[in-house]
């Protein structure tokens, strides 16, 4: 990568997650120790002109993860001098987990195969690393084709990332972005479970838990081509994404998560309570069962908020002793 290159992104670069510790001055990244990795599910439409994108960007080192295709992607893109992994599993999440085992650069620039995703933006998805980051992700709405995604699937993300932002803290502008950088050391530091297309919110999420430094920068997106068929279902894997953003939160934000529980405990409590009430006032109805049903869930309700917050104490404490720990092992490499 050429050092004006380099340059050229800085500019543009905005964080998501508040100040982090990075440096102006980037160090050249070479394209040998870029690793493209490039999960598929029969892109066979599509692949080969991905591939080929790379190469023209001096990106040699291209990996396809197949998910077992039913048409030609594999040897298309055998055909065009990319090494293929046929994943063992399921699934987008596991796809990815398994191909960085055999990874052995120190970096990984991640975009599907469906032609989407420019490969000239390499270059500045890239050069935040050269300057520290650890986690990059690639911004469609800055420059996205009209065609290019459905009025709904917009709404979808936009109402998913401003959820992401008020669940987990950090405003990353286009969490369910495909288009990643990342170093393999980070990577390794991530507990990653999914296995289909909640990879990109874990990852997500995982960043703001683990305080990976993360930046975001604005990449085009284009209209999948005629003949590249999704394998995405909107209405179904968006509420598999909404799902997993509020379950994260246990871990990440347990606060948010036992609280919002415990606040639903102590509002249905309070509402059967008012019944009970009521119908004790205008016909002296009396409803034992009920009344003890109402105790009960504000008491589990008043239980969840202390956990909440006692949770959220932990966290904070472990997240502060992580970061004093990795302080100490960056001070004691640099001298």
């Amino acid at each position: 990568m050429e050092d004006d290159a380099v340059r050229a992104g800085s500019s543009i670069l905005s964080d998501g997650a508040g100040t982090v510790a990075v440096t102006e001055d980037a160090h050249d990244i070479s394209s040998d120790d870029v690793c493209i990795l490039i999960p598929t599910l029969d892109e066979a439409a599509t692949i080969a002109d991905v591939i080929e994108g790379f190469y023209e960007q001096g990106y040699t080192n291209v990996v396809i993860v197949d998910g077992d295709s039913s048409d030609d992607t594999r040897e298309i893109a055998r055909e065009h001098g990319a090494e293929v992994l046929v994943q063992s599993g399921d699934g987008k999440g596991q796809a990815v987990r398994e191909a960085l085992e055999y990874i052995t650069v120190p970096y990984v620039l991640m975009l599907d195969g469906d032609g989407t995703y420019d490969p000239a933006d390499a270059d500045k998805m890239l050069e935040p690393l050269s300057r520290g980051y650890e986690h990059v992700i690639g911004n469609r709405f800055a420059d996205m084709d009209d065609d290019a995604m459905r009025a709904l699937n917009g709404f979808g993300n936009r109402m998913i990332n401003r959820a992401f932002g008020f669940v987990h803290g950090a405003n990353y502008e286009d969490i369910l972005s495909g288009y990643r950088a990342f170093t393999v050391d980070s990577f390794e530091r991530l507990s990653l479970d999914s296995d289909g297309f909640t990879i990109e919110t874990e990852l997500a999420v995982e960043c703001v838990k683990h305080g990976v430094e993360t930046t975001v920068v604005p990449v085009s997106y284009s209209a999948r081509p005629d003949e590249s068929e999704t394998n995405l279902h909107p209405v179904k894997d968006g509420g598999t994404i909404l799902l997993a953003l509020y379950s994260l939160a246990k871990t990440n934000n347990p606060l948010f998560y036992f609280g919002s529980l415990g606040v639903t405990g102590i509002l249905s409590g309070g509402l059967i309570a008012t019944y009970v009430l009521w119908e004790w006032i205008q016909y002296q109805q009396g409803h034992e069962i009920m009344a003890l049903a109402s105790a009960a869930a504000v008491l589990l309700g008043v239980q969840l908020l202390m956990f909440g917050v006692l949770s959220d104490m932990l966290v904070t404490l472990h997240r502060e002793q992580r970061r004093r720990l990795e302080r100490i092992a960056r001070d004691s490499r640099d001298e």
